[in-house]
């Protein structure tokens, strides 16, 4: 265990259960040089405890990485609670969680993740100050949407030389709520939409509503088009599935898009351009943050355009070095991190 948190340079993990509610939680925090940790919590099954923890481990890192890039004074972390076949009572867990986070003394600041709700936020609020995305705070998947948008046309300026999004043609991985509302400014851009996800109704309403076109879930990586942007779970991009894009640009909302970050060298090689997700997906996390802090809409929403702007940063170093927009942006982020280690 050590030598992973090692490999990750990890500062810390921690581990809750609490037998009356079945809770099985793992928090981990990988950076607090900027300030408290702040991340997501995720409440999935998994195949494994172990497998939890790496997940939580490689999220809190990207957190770090992504808080630093986007000038927030927060360090990265992660929660991820062991979803069971049967939950007698969600919001008791969820209030048996609020309590392991006040343990945490403010270390660690929780908001809402993939399999969480506003509503859970609310239960783990009962008994901590240190949470966001509640129903007061807000949902920040628009706003997470709203960044992807300006490092869409970031990428499609950088890669395909044209400012407008009209009539580029965009196929969507995954429309949950930061897919659907990313879909929807896209198609007032007049972008030409492919969507695909495994719930078919919403695949249905974005054909109903906003003129997409829908695609078999196997068929979104072999269907050439501009852009490609992956919105669901992470791992999209394997080993296989990089073989079959036909697209020019990889723009997306979810997180660890990459199964490998040898990968990021093959899309350089094929001539397609990535936006690494930690840059391009952290509208929803400056949105946490600030609402936190007492930020205003209004400055939230200019602070999430503004990722565009490090978007072109990145893939102008990356142009210059020859190297690829991953690399150029992991360095960027180590500078902030670990100033005193020599970065």
């Amino acid at each position: 265990m050590f030598t992973a948190m090692r490999a990750e340079r990890m500062e810390g993990l921690h581990f809750f259960s609490d037998e009356a509610t079945g809770l099985e939680a793992v928090v981990a925090i990988h950076n607090t040089r900027l300030g408290p940790a702040l991340g997501g919590c995720r409440y999935l099954a998994y195949n494994s405890v172990e497998d939890a923890i790496a997940d939580a481990m490689r999220l809190a890192r990207g957190m770090s990485y992504k808080a630093a890039l986007a000038g927030l004074d927060q360090g990265g972390g992660k929660a991820v609670i062991l979803r069971q076949p049967h939950t007698a009572d969600r919001a008791a867990l969820f209030e048996a969680f609020g309590r392991c986070i006040e343990s945490l003394r403010g270390g660690y600041i929780t908001a809402m993740d993939s399999g969480t709700s506003s509503a859970d936020m609310d239960c783990i609020a009962q008994h901590t100050a240190h949470v966001t995305s509640t129903t007061h705070a807000g949902d920040p998947s628009p706003h997470t949407a709203l960044g992807v948008l300006a490092g869409i046309r970031s990428a499609v300026r950088a890669r395909l030389g044209q400012d407008s999004l009209s009539g580029v043609r965009v196929t969507l991985q995954g429309l949950g709520n930061v897919g659907y509302a990313l879909a929807q400014l896209l198609q007032a851009e007049g972008a030409e939409l492919l969507v695909a996800d495994l719930d078919q109704g919403k695949v249905r309403l974005a054909e109903e509503e906003l003129g997409a076109q829908p695609l078999a879930p196997d068929a979104v990586y072999e269907t050439p088009c501009d852009v490609f942007a992956p919105c669901g779970l992470g791992g999209s991009i394997n080993q296989r599935s990089i073989t079959q894009l036909r697209c020019a640009v990889v723009a997306g909302a979810a997180n660890n898009q990459l199964g490998d970050p040898e990968l990021a060298d093959q899309l350089v090689i094929r001539e397609i351009l990535y936006a690494p997700d930690y840059v391009i997906n952290a509208g929803g996390l400056l949105h946490v943050g600030l609402t936190h802090r007492g930020v205003g809409g209004g400055d939230i929403a200019g602070r999430v355009k503004g990722i565009g702007s490090r978007l072109d940063s990145i893939f102008e170093q990356s142009r210059a070095e020859g190297r690829s927009p991953s690399e150029v942006a992991d360095q960027q982020a180590e500078r902030l991190l670990y100033a005193d280690a020599g970065f």
